[in-house]
């Protein structure tokens, strides 16, 4: 049997053992932890003159929608000369009416003006006699005063005569639609055979052929935007349309605190009124401090950068962001300009990791 010598040995050997393997796995753990986490490469915030842009929404309507309408009563539509899209002039016949009974009220008129300029005549020549009589005794003052009277009212009879005749002869005028200005029709309520009342509407027409873009924008945009502002359109298809801001609404709307932007169109842009467009204000330029738009990650809503410490570990930092132009970020809060950042990797770092940098 071994000697309790020998097994005392045996137990001080086994708690060595024990010892040095704990002291080596110490060493090895504090190995792991100072070992990189990452292989990265750093980049410096840059500062740049950035454009200065308001980005908006609105529709494209017409400058002004011109309502043609009718201006006769009880007349039948006979002849219908335009339709939706076509591009007419200032006084073109748009539409015609039924004139033969405007016509006839007309000759009416006219011969009515020639019984009354023949009836003026003879009470004229009688007022003439009248007067030349006055005061020989030939004549009663009466009598006299009978014929100037019926002189004033066979004149009188004559202006409502002539006044009936151009009642007349507009309204035949009237009986020819014209345009009242230059552009392009926009909608079509005129059919042939139909009997409109005076004010009935028959066309709608786009003055001029004028477009602009109503961009909707908050109080606080509004209040930067000036007319003679540069805006930039861009339609459905990606082609880039560019106008200018004529007007400023002065009003804001009292439920969503908006308002308009009246963005002048060129005369042949390839839009429709109606459309839903995207625009960019151009307001100039300013500084702005940029990094690369792969150095920025989010967490928890938020966006971080991670800061290159001087002993080699990444500090997770809290930014503000802003405009965005290709591959780079604006930061607007949180960060110096003589920082190193980490460039990419940085969905795979956390606060405090030790890190490996090497060159781009």
């Amino acid at each position: 049997m071994p000697s309790v010598a020998s097994l005392l040995r045996c137990l001080l050997l086994s708690l060595a053992a024990v010892a040095l393997f704990a002291a080596c796995g110490e060493q090895e753990q504090g190995k792991i932890a100072l070992r990189p986490a990452l292989t990265i490469t750093v980049a410096q915030p840059e500062t740049e003159d950035w454009p200065v842009r308001i980005l908006a929404n609105g529709s494209v309507e017409a400058w002004q929608e011109a309502v043609v309408g009718a201006d006769v009563q009880a007349l039948r539509l006979t002849k219908v000369s335009a339709d939706v899209g076509d591009t007419v002039r200032a006084g073109q016949v748009l539409a015609v009416f039924d004139d033969e009974p405007v016509k006839i009220e007309v000759a009416q008129a006219k011969a009515a003006l020639a019984q009354a300029h023949s009836v003026m005549e003879t009470a004229r020549d009688d007022a003439e006699r009248a007067r030349s009589l006055q005061g020989s005794g030939a004549m009663s003052d009466q009598q006299i005063v009978q014929h100037l009277s019926v002189e004033q009212s066979a004149r009188a009879q004559v202006d409502l005569a002539q006044a009936t005749l151009a009642a007349q002869e507009l309204r035949l005028a009237r009986t020819r639609v014209l345009s009242p200005d230059n552009g392009v029709v926009s909608a079509r309520f005129a059919t042939v055979g139909a009997v409109f009342g005076p004010g009935g509407e028959l066309f709608r027409l786009i003055r001029k052929g004028r477009l602009e873009w109503r961009a909707e924008l908050t109080d606080v945009e509004l209040e930067r935007i000036t007319p003679g502002v540069s805006v930039q359109l861009t339609l459905a298809d990606g082609r880039f349309v560019e106008g200018s801001v004529r007007m400023v609404a002065p009003t804001l709307d009292g439920r969503t605190r908006t308002g308009f932007a009246y963005v002048d169109l060129p005369p042949d842009v390839a839009v429709r009124p109606g459309m839903f467009v995207r625009g960019e204000f151009h307001l100039g330029v300013s500084p702005a401090l940029t990094v690369p738009s792969q150095s920025v990650t989010m967490r928890e809503a938020f966006s971080y950068v991670f800061q290159l410490e001087p002993d080699d570990s990444v500090r997770q930092v809290k930014v503000t962001t802003g405009r965005r132009i290709g591959d780079r970020v604006e930061i607007l809060d949180g960060l110096a300009t003589d920082l190193k950042i980490v460039l990419a990797g940085t969905g795979f770092l956390n606060d405090g990791d030790r890190v490996r940098v090497v060159e781009k």
